[in-house]
């Protein structure tokens, strides 16, 4: 394991539980703490974005659909059941795991842009789907009155409290996909997506580990809708539309494909930027466009490459080719 890289995990971890919330608490204003969430909300959908469009090679725009999902899930059974939020969580995970193998079974045989057509058409119908489904997703009008985070019959109440939830379940997150990514699994991932028809001679099931990889991250996307559902205590179908999907994959793309902590810069740049420019008004989606374009023209490797995330986490790790210690044969 990398000196470095822990450091990096560690002090990420110190920044989330301990500076930020000081911050926070100095601002003392429930403003910065909401936003605070739906910036840690946002990490973890462009990490697990990163994790099927990065590691695996696969460009999609499906993000609506299992963060839709999961919200909904939590929405209809707290609402019409009264279930507690971690049986939400759980009963969101295996909803959107099964959801997610049958897709990806369906769709990973496709390449390229086919892919991503794809699963944009299963955005568009996911939206379509709960803004017609009066009886069951209440249609236009959305669900209200989501209890709030509820843990071991403690109700999470206050934005600090419900910023603790947020960020301890987005560590929790991002270490399942640092450790996913860089395993020897993660390895044999990109192999599949660098040359698929070498990494079948060397005996990989490359169908199969794509279609693992989109279940693990859609999963990973509701559970998180599960958590914006409770902390929002509001969803409706406005929250899922397309533009949310390209508005992740954007995130992707700037802080740099493949990437981890390119992803968690990208979450911070997707929802900051357009708070930043919202003084600006009706020209606040220009602005944003423009920057982001610049961004993509001059860092085309994003604003922190794969390249370099692999240096930062394997630098100490014997026969890496980032090792300073490498053993010559």
């Amino acid at each position: 394991m990398s000196r470095s890289g822990v450091s990096v995990r560690l002090a990420f971890a110190i920044l989330l539980l301990a500076l930020v919330p000081a911050l926070l608490a100095w601002a003392g204003s429930p403003y910065f703490g909401r936003l605070a969430q739906v910036v840690l909300v946002a990490i973890v959908l462009t990490g697990a974005l990163n994790l099927l469009t990065g590691t695996a090679g696969l460009l999609a725009l499906d993000t609506v659909v299992f963060y839709g999902l999961g919200a909904y899930t939590a929405a209809i059974l707290s609402v019409n059941a009264g279930t507690s939020f971690l049986v939400d969580v759980a009963a969101a995970v295996v909803l959107t795991s099964i959801v997610g193998a049958i897709c990806g079974f369906a769709l990973v045989r496709l390449t390229s842009i086919f892919f991503a057509v794809a699963t944009m058409a299963l955005a568009i119908s996911f939206h379509t789907t709960v803004l017609n489904w009066g009886d069951l997703t209440r249609g236009p009008m959305g669900y209200r009155g989501i209890p709030p985070v509820r843990l071991f019959g403690h109700a999470v109440g206050g934005w600090l409290e419900s910023y603790y939830v947020t960020a301890l379940f987005c560590l929790i997150a991002l270490f399942i996909m640092h450790r996913v990514m860089h395993s020897f699994y993660g390895n044999a991932v990109r192999a599949i997506r660098e040359d698929e028809e070498c990494a079948l001679s060397l005996g990989l099931r490359t169908r199969l580990m794509r279609v693992q990889v989109y279940t693990l991250h859609a999963a990973i996307m509701g559970a998180a809708g599960v958590l914006y559902a409770h902390s929002n205590q509001f969803i409706g179908p406005d929250n899922f539309v397309m533009f949310e999907s390209a508005l992740v994959l954007t995130g992707v793309i700037v802080g740099g494909i493949g990437s981890l902590p390119g992803a968690v810069i990208g979450g911070i740049v997707m929802v900051l930027l357009p708070e930043a420019l919202r003084e600006i008004g009706n020209l606040r989606a220009l602005a944003f466009g423009i920057v982001l374009f610049l961004s993509i023209l001059l860092l085309p490797r994003g604003l922190f490459s794969e390249v370099r995330a692999l240096a930062l986490f394997r630098r100490d790790m014997p026969n890496s080719p980032w090792s300073r210690r490498r053993r010559v044969p």
